[in-house]
């Protein structure tokens, strides 16, 4: 992944130590420490706060394919592993303050998947989506694309951490099997990440993984950062499950609504295919998340149930946030990406670029 501009103390630490490698000195470590516990200490809202998200985001991403001219070895390096486990703390304890979880139901599948079609059913945040359909400019669909490519362009890799945190059995069965249409069934023209990559080549975007990291605002990343904190501690098993059911019980009737969007402004089914593809997948999906993965889950762990639940609030309260976000931006007449970076969107040049893609008129 390319790597990007430093945010504050924090990340200027912890890019100075990735760039130097194994050469790193102590001092160069302690700085990093000191600046993780400055940050964590002088946070006014971890979920917003740019130069503590950037940093986990960048630390965990060296457990996926690392960071362009950064040592693999570093993955495993005691002291980045002892700063990402203090900032770990400090943003589950801020997502548990944050995110409301329902009742627990008893511990039998039907029962579990009904509580969570309950809870996406009630979900009354600020809707992206219905914007997009009818409202989004060519601008603000293209920000949209760079506001998702963080996930999308790796869509399914932070869910599949929970394959082997999982026994053998229902919810093993069913997480292998909706991961295995996301990577598509063994046809990589049909991975749902190089669909989302041929929409936002459509409009003109470069997918190159990383390349607008730079105008991806906190709570963006605090998204996906969240899959990873659950992704990657057994621990947190349950929350992984819980947020991959929520993620496809809320996918199907917004994809909808985004194909609607692209469509509305001209383009067709090379730019739409991505969205449409999940309204049908993701209606199979839910179901398999909800009851096989997400419902087995708690019955063959019933200590498990809580975490299934948070995981799946997770989801809800993440979007809504950064959902309300986007939208005031939006409806203020505003970028919803960061500003003070050093990448700007060259307007002119994606038109012409979308245009040389075969945008229909």
């Amino acid at each position: 992944m390319l790597v990007p501009a430093p945010r504050g103390e924090l990340t200027s630490a912890l890019l100075t130590v990735l760039q130097d490698g194994p050469q790193a000195t102590a001092e160069q470590y302690g700085k990093l420490d000191g600046a993780a516990g400055r940050v964590l200490a002088g946070s006014a809202d971890v979920l917003r706060d740019d130069d503590l998200q950037l940093a986990l985001f960048l630390l965990y991403e060296l457990h996926y394919s690392g960071l362009d001219g950064v040592d693999a070895d570093m993955e495993w390096q005691p002291e980045l592993i002892r700063v990402r486990r203090k900032l770990e703390a400090a943003f589950e304890a801020a997502l548990r303050q944050a995110v409301p979880v329902p009742a627990a139901p008893s511990p039998e599948a039907e029962e579990v998947a009904q509580t969570l079609f309950k809870l996406a059913a009630d979900d009354d945040g600020p809707s992206v989506s219905r914007f997009v359909a009818r409202h989004a400019t060519e601008d603000q669909l293209r920000e949209f694309l760079v506001l998702r490519s963080v996930y999308q362009l790796r869509e399914a890799d932070p869910h599949s951490w929970a394959i082997p945190r999982l026994a053998v059995g229902r919810a093993k069965a069913a997480l292998v099997e909706i991961q295995a249409d996301e990577y598509g069934g063994g046809r990589p023209e049909r991975m749902h990440s190089a669909l989302f990559a041929r929409t936002m080549e459509g409009l003109g975007l470069d997918t190159t993984y990383g390349r607008y990291l730079d105008r991806i605002p906190a709570l963006v990343l605090a998204s996906s950062n969240a899959m990873s904190l659950f992704g990657l501690n057994r621990r947190l098993r349950g929350c992984i499950a819980g947020h991959l059911a929520a993620f496809e019980m809320t996918s199907s009737i917004p994809n909808s609504f985004y194909a609607r969007g692209f469509k509305r402004a001209g383009y067709g089914p090379d730019v739409t295919f991505y969205f449409d593809e999940h309204v049908e997948a993701d209606a199979v999906h839910e179901q398999i998340a909800a009851r096989d993965l997400a419902g087995g889950l708690a019955e063959a762990e019933p200590e498990l149930l809580e975490d299934i639940l948070f995981g799946a609030a997770t989801v809800l309260t993440l979007d809504a946030l950064q959902g309300a976000e986007q939208l005031e931006a939006w409806k203020e007449g505003r970028s919803a990406l960061l500003e003070n970076s050093p990448f700007r969107v060259d307007a002119q040049a994606l038109d012409a670029a979308a245009a040389g893609a075969g945008v229909m008129a």
